[in-house]
Parts: C-alpha cells; sequence; structure tokens
C-alpha cells in the first residue's frame, strides 16, 4: 500500500514537471499552496516561501590550444576537456534554514578518478541580514572569486589567485562563516577554516579569512565597488611543507587534475617555494570596480608573505594584480549583487548579447632559489582578449586570446613567452 502511494506520488510530480516544461509560468496544487518553475533549472517550493528544493547545473566543455613557454619544447599542444560539470542541489526549510550541495563530476579539479564537492552546506539565515554558515564551502577572498565561474568575464580568474590559492579556495576542509550587509552598500565576512593540511600531531591547519566590501553604487550598470580582503594561517607546527607556487598563466590545458591535457610536455610557471619549515602565511587583497551601462572596469591587488624557520632561508613574498575592461556591444550591462558582479542578460533573444574584454594579469615572486638568475625575482604577464557571446539565459560561448610572457624563467627549449586561444561552451540550467 506504501508502495502504491509513492508511486502515485512520483507520477504526480512528474505529470506536473511535464506541464509546466510544456505550459511554461507557474503551476500551483489544488490549494495554491505549491509552486513548480522550470527556468533555470526545477525548483519546488510553497508558496509562504517556507520550504523548497532545487535542481540545477552547469556545464563548461573547454579547447584550448597553446605553444612556446605553455609547452616544455615549445611545440605546439591541445587540450578538450569538461573545465566544470556541476550538479546543483540547493533548497530552504522552515524558512530561516538553507543548504547547498554542489558536486562537480567533471575530475578537472578533483582527480583522475574522483570529482569533488564545490560545496556542501547549511545556512541560518534567521537573523537577516546576517547569515551564518557552515560545511564545505571556499572561503572569501576576492572579487572574482566571490564572482560565479559561471559569469566570470574570462574562461579563467586572473593569474594572480595563482599564488595565494590556499585563501579562497584549492584544498577540502570545513568552515564557519558570518556574513551580512547593512544599509544597502556595506557587505562583510569572517570564516574560520579547517584545511586537509595537518600539523605533526595531526591537527589540521586553521585558516581565518575577513573581506569588506562597500559598494555606494551597486545597481546593474550603475557600480563603483571597492573591497578589502585578509587571510592568514599558522604552519608552524607543519614538518616539511611544500609551499611551491605554479601558475598555468590562464591556460587551464596546460595541466588538469583529470581532464585531457598537454600531458608531459605541458609547462607551468615555477614563481617559488619549496619543501621546508615555514611559519605564518598571510595573504593581503584590494578589489575595485565600476560599471556605467555596457562598460565595466575592475581589478584587484594581492600580496602574500609567507615566514620562513629555516636558518638562510628568506621568507616567500609575493604580489601580483589585474585590471580588466569589458563593454558590452549590443548595450546589456552586467548584473551586480552586492559584493559581485552577475550575468549579463540579453535584451533580445534572437541575437544575444555580445561582449568583448581585455584583462592584463601580473604576479612575481621573491624566492632567490629558483629562476636562471638567483638575484632577479620571476614574473609573469599575461594579456588576455576575448569575447563571449551570450546566447540566451542559459547558454554561453566564449574565445579567448592568451599571449604571456614571463622574466628569469624559460622553458627546456629557452622560450620565454607563449601563445594560446581557448574556447568554451557552457551551458546553465
Amino acid at each position: 500500500m506504501i508502495r502504491k502511494h509513492l508511486a502515485g506520488f512520483v507520477a504526480s510530480a512528474l505529470a506536473l514537471a511535464v506541464s509546466a516544461q510544456a505550459f511554461a509560468g507557474t503551476v500551483t496544487t489544488d490549494g495554491a499552496d505549491l509552486m513548480i518553475k522550470t527556468k533555470g533549472g526545477l525548483e519546488v517550493g510553497t508558496t509562504d516561501k517556507q520550504f523548497s528544493f532545487k535542481v540545477g547545473g552547469r556545464l563548461q566543455a573547454d579547447y584550448s590550444t597553446f605553444d612556446g613557454f605553455y609547452t616544455k619544447d615549445g611545440d605546439n599542444a591541445d587540450a578538450a576537456y569538461f573545465r566544470r560539470a556541476f550538479l546543483e542541489l540547493g533548497g530552504v526549510a522552515y524558512g530561516d534554514w538553507a543548504w547547498q550541495i554542489n558536486y562537480d563530476f567533471s575530475h578537472n579539479a578533483g582527480s583522475e578518478s574522483d570529482g569533488y564537492f564545490d560545496e556542501a552546506s547549511i545556512a541560518y539565515n534567521g537573523f537577516s541580514p546576517v547569515q551564518i554558515k557552515v560545511g564545505r564551502f571556499d572561503p572569501e577572498f576576492g572579487l572574482e572569486k566571490a564572482t560565479s565561474s559561471k559569469w566570470v568575464t574570462a574562461q579563467e580568474r586572473n593569474a594572480a589567485y595563482d599564488m595565494v590559492g590556499w585563501a579562497n579556495g584549492s584544498e577540502n576542509g570545513m568552515g564557519l562563516q558570518v556574513s551580512g550587509s547593512a544599509m544597502d552598500s556595506l557587505y562583510g565576512s569572517a570564516g574560520v577554516f579547517a584545511k586537509d593540511t595537518n600539523d605533526e600531531d595531526g591537527e589540521s591547519v586553521k585558516q581565518f579569512n575577513l573581506r569588506g566590501v562597500f559598494a555606494p553604487m551597486h545597481e546593474a550598470g550603475n557600480v563603483l565597488h571597492f573591497g578589502v580582503n585578509y587571510a592568514q594561517r599558522d604552519l608552524n607546527d607543519v614538518e616539511n611543507y611544500d609551499s611551491s607556487v605554479k601558475s598555468r598563466l590562464g591556460i587551464r590545458g596546460v595541466v588538469t587534475n583529470g581532464g585531457n591535457d598537454a600531458g608531459t610536455n605541458g609547462n607551468r610557471l615555477v614563481l617559488g617555494g619549496h619543501k621546508g619549515n615555514w611559519g605564518d602565511d598571510k595573504a593581503f587583497g584590494l578589489e575595485a570596480a565600476a560599471a556605467f551601462g555596457p562598460f565595466s572596469i575592475q581589478g584587484e591587488y594581492i600580496s602574500r608573505t609567507l615566514d620562513s624557520k629555516d636558518a638562510g632561508v628568506d621568507d616567500l613574498e609575493g604580489d601580483g594584480y589585474y585590471a580588466q575592461v569589458a563593454y558590452t556591444l549590443t548595450g546589456e550591462a552586467r548584473g551586480y549583487k552586492l559584493g559581485k558582479f552577475d550575468s549579463i542578460k540579453p535584451a533580445d533573444k534572437a541575437i544575444g548579447a555580445w561582449e568583448v574584454f581585455y584583462r592584463y594579469d601580473y604576479l612575481t615572486m621573491e624566492d632567490d632559489s629558483v629562476g636562471i638568475d638567483p638575484s632577479d625575482d620571476v614574473e609573469g604577464k599575461v594579456h588576455n582578449i576575448g569575447v563571449n557571446w551570450y546566447v540566451n539565459d542559459s547558454v554561453k560561448l566564449s574565445g579567448v586570446y592568451v599571449k604571456s610572457s614571463v622574466d628569469n624563467a624559460e622553458n627546456t627549449a629557452g622560450d620565454d613567452d607563449g601563445d594560446g586561444m581557448v574556447f568554451r561552451a557552457q551551458y546553465v540550467f
């Protein structure tokens, strides 16, 4: 009997979903207490907003081709891979509680055999506008990181983030974060995280993150944004920690964790770091952005200092920045939510929205143990010129030309610059 009722419920739910797909809009029950939406995924919720459930996701298929410094021998290589393949489940329970589970099946940021949880969190919103979140999620550090990977302008975030991967993601772990907004223009967050790096006693390394944003202008096409970030962790009790810092310089296909890549011929820039004994690790960041109609400009500055505990070994220090300009040829403005940019919504569904952009990335680290000449610091510079076609609210096609150059480093063929192109087809639901 129970199985019969369950089968009937499932059949009814499927019928409602099919009806919603066939006749766009809102479907309610006889009691007008249930609502189903199919635009942008499948969402089922009560009309009093006390309970909801949503299924969504994103698929990003990339192809890249590159040569010069991007390969060890300087010859051309290419890569085709899923950059992300997310299944996203989220919802609200009892009004004040929210949950989110995002799993990436692409293996690109996981391993050859496993995907990874991009997020698995529970949040309490009963103290609105303050939110308390706990679980697996990336720490907040930087404007581009705060912006979803679906809607960042270039396919890959700026190369300067490669210096501080621990500060805004890259490692598994759990965290607790308190965030909130005030006066429609202020946003702040503070979090503590236990990462998967352990000390000699097996205790996880703790990390603290702070982010503050002031946005006196905060509407799409009318944005003025300033932000500051700080992150710190203690590596004093971690033996023989590998602090190596490498950068793909904007070409993910050089090496992926589970997708197709350049194989053993892929080459990354080694900026500094090595296995040793270290102390405090600190990262600091500034961010600024503005948008006026279809035009937007943004940039960030990032610095990092890692204290050395080994005799005769200098501290590891680095800094970097990027500057980006973008213009929507069809006139649409980039979306903006307090603290981050959002998607571009095409005004004309027949031609979509067309965006062009340019971004310059720079990063350097001071480490006498790497580089051709120990007296000179290794530097990386990347030019990104690209175009995005927002076909509709779900489909985005992108292409970018990447030109990089490095100082005080080269591949085995003696190249100190490289060229590449990256193409992406994205579907969001």
